[in-house]
C-alpha cells in the first residue's frame, strides 16, 4: 500500500511535460512520426491502452458455471457483460472475488476441500444428477446427505476440474505480465519527465485494480461451461430447503459483491446459480475483511487516478471535472474503508457495522457512479489535444548498463 501512494506521488509530480522547443500546448503530431525511432503516434498510444484494458478486464472475468443450453452467442454475451462491469466499476469486481476466494477459504477449511473444489462449489459446479445446483452450505450440512454430499465433492479429482478451465497459469501469466509492463511503462515516462495522457492512467488504475482480481481468482477456474453431477439420484437432497421469495437482480447482484449473504436463493428454483453468486460462509470476521478490502482497492483505483492532478489539460474545466471526480471516487471509499477498520477493531458490533455499510453503499452508489463515468469518459475527449512531448517515446538505453 506505502509503495502504490509513493508510485502515485511520484507519477502526479512528474507528470507534467517537460520544456521543450515547442510549447508544451502544441497538440503531438500523428502524421509527422510515421514510426520514426523515439517517437510514437496517437494510434500507439490508445492501442496500448484498449489492448491493456482488454486484457485486464476479459481474462481477469472468471464468470460462474452458465444455465444448461447456452448458445455460443449468450455464453459470449455473459461474458462480456461481466467485462463491462469490471470497466465500468472494477471495485465491484474486487469485491465479488474476494467474497469468492473468502467463501472458498472458509469451505476448504471447515470442510477438507482443495481449493480448486472449493473455487468450483462457490461457482455453481455441482449439480445434483437432476441437473439443480448444490451451492449453499445448509445442502452441505443436512442431516441426512450432507456428509454424502462432502464426500463426493473431496473425491471430484481436481485435475477434472481443472480440464474443464479455459485458462491455465500461461495464459493468466501473459495477462499480468501485459499489466506489469504497461505499468513500467508508465513509471519509466514519469521517472524522464515525460507527459502522460489521462487515458494511460485510467489504464494504469485498471492494471493495478486487476491485480488484486487475478490474485483472488488465481484458482478459480476460467470459463467453465457445463457441470460436474455427484449426489444420490433422488430428490431427496432438497427436501430439507426451505422456500425463499425470489429476489430482484439487483438485490441478488448488490448482495453477491456486499458483505451480507445471499440466503434468498433457492436451488430448487433455477439450474444454475446467479451470475454473480458468490457461496455463502458463516463468518462474520471474513465479511467484514472482504469488505475492507472492496474499499481499500476502491481508494487506490481513485488514489491512481489523482496522479493525473499536474498534467495538461485542454481547459481548465475539465482540469477541475477530473481533479473533483478523482477526490470523490477516492473519497468516499477511503471513509467507507476507515469505517470498515472501526467494524473489524470492535467484534461486537462488527456485523451491524458492516450492513449499516453496506447500506450506505447502496444508496448513494449513484453519487459514486457519475464520476466514475466522467473518468472512463473523459480521457478520451482530451486525446484531442496533447502535450508535446506524448510522442516522445522512453530512451530505454538509459537504464541498461553500457560503458
Amino acid at each position: 500500500m506505502l509503495l502504490i501512494l509513493i508510485a502515485v506521488h511520484l507519477l502526479s509530480r512528474d507528470s507534467i511535460a517537460a520544456p521543450l522547443s515547442r510549447s508544451p500546448n502544441t497538440r503531438a503530431s500523428t502524421d509527422s512520426d510515421n514510426g520514426v525511432n523515439n517517437c510514437r503516434t496517437l494510434f500507439n498510444i490508445v492501442w496500448g491502452c484498449l489492448t491493456t484494458i482488454f486484457a485486464c478486464t476479459w481474462v481477469s472475468a472468471h464468470p460462474n458455471v452458465p444455465p444448461p443450453n447456452q448458445s455460443r452467442l449468450q455464453l459470449l454475451w455473459r461474458r462480456l457483460k461481466m467485462m463491462l462491469v469490471g470497466i465500468i466499476a472494477p471495485e465491484i469486481m474486487v469485491g465479488f472475488a474476494a467474497r469468492q476466494f473468502f467463501a472458498a477459504r472458509w469451505l476448504a477449511n471447515d470442510f477438507k476441500f482443495s481449493s480448486t473444489q472449493a473455487f468450483f462449489f462457490c461457482m455453481g459446479g455441482f449439480v445434483s444428477p437432476t441437473g439443480r445446483p448444490i451451492a449453499t452450505v445448509e445442502q452441505l450440512e443436512d442431516p441426512d446427505v450432507g456428509s454424502e454430499l462432502q464426500e463426493a465433492i473431496r473425491n471430484v479429482n481436481e485435475e477434472d476440474i481443472e480440464d474443464k478451465s479455459k485458462g491455465d497459469a500461461l495464459s493468466k501469466g501473459i495477462a499480468l505480465l501485459q499489466g506489469l509492463w504497461f505499468t513500467v511503462q508508465c513509471f519509466a515516462r514519469a521517472h524522464q519527465h515525460l507527459a502522460i495522457t489521462q487515458l494511460e492512467v485510467v489504464t494504469l488504475a485498471f492494471a493495478v485494480v486487476n491485480i488484486f482480481i487475478w490474485l483472488l481468482w488465481w484458482n478459480k477456474p476460467l470459463d467453465v461451461q457445463r457441470p460436474i453431477a455427484i449426489g444420490p439420484p433422488t430428490p431427496r437432497l432438497y427436501n430439507f430447503l426451505p422456500s425463499f421469495p425470489r429476489a430482484s437482480r439487483v438485490d441478488r447482484f448488490l448482495r453477491a459483491i456486499g458483505a451480507i449473504s445471499a440466503d434468498e436463493y433457492d436451488p430448487l428454483s433455477s439450474v444454475s446459480v446467479p451470475s454473480f453468486w458468490s457461496g455463502t460462509y458463516k463468518s462474520d470476521s471474513q465479511s467484514g475483511t472482504q469488505f475492507l478490502l472492496l474499499t481499500l482497492v476502491g481508494t487506490v483505483f481513485g488514489a491512481v487516478h489523482c496522479a493525473a492532478w499536474n498534467a495538461v489539460f485542454p481547459t481548465p474545466a475539465e482540469m477541475w471535472i477530473w481533479r473533483t471526480s478523482s477526490l470523490m471516487i477516492t473519497g468516499i471509499p477511503g471513509v467507507l474503508f476507515s469505517m470498515s477498520l472501526y467494524a473489524i477493531s470492535v467484534e461486537s458490533v462488527q456485523f451491524s457495522l458492516t450492513a449499516a455499510l453496506f447500506e450506505i453503499l447502496m444508496n448513494y452508489g449513484p453519487i459514486y457512479i457519475a464520476p466514475r463515468i466522467i473518468l472512463v469518459v473523459l480521457p478520451l475527449v482530451e486525446l484531442r489535444f496533447l502535450p508535446a512531448s506524448v510522442s516522445v517515446d522512453v530512451n530505454w538505453s538509459t537504464y541498461i548498463p553500457h560503458i
